[in-house]
């Protein structure tokens, strides 16, 4: 099981969720971050650390956002984008 970054987080970009992963499973576009699950151990620390409420269990992923399940995996998948460890200014800040 995994969690999913889903569209709440395009154009936002907070890492505050990033900090709390024991697995450094998320990866950075340009606007905005994605869950590698194939590294997700589904602990959820980063869902209440997420101020604009982007992230959700894969089972929890609301019916307008179902296409981002897939995007997540087809976006760390490629393995051109960065691992992200540390809290980065959000955009528009």
């Amino acid at each position: 099981m995994t969690h999913v970054v889903c569209e709440p987080c395009d154009n936002c970009k907070y890492t505050d969720c990033v900090v709390v992963c024991p697995v450094e499973c998320f990866y950075e576009a340009d606007t905005m971050l994605y869950i590698n699950p194939e590294e997700c151990i589904d602990c959820e620390a980063c869902v209440p650390e997420c101020p604009v409420e982007a992230i959700f269990h894969e089972d929890n992923v609301p019916d307008e956002w179902q296409s981002y399940t897939d995007i997540n995996a087809e976006k760390t998948a490629a393995g051109d984008l960065p691992s992200l460890t540390e809290k980065k200014e959000p955009l528009g800040e």
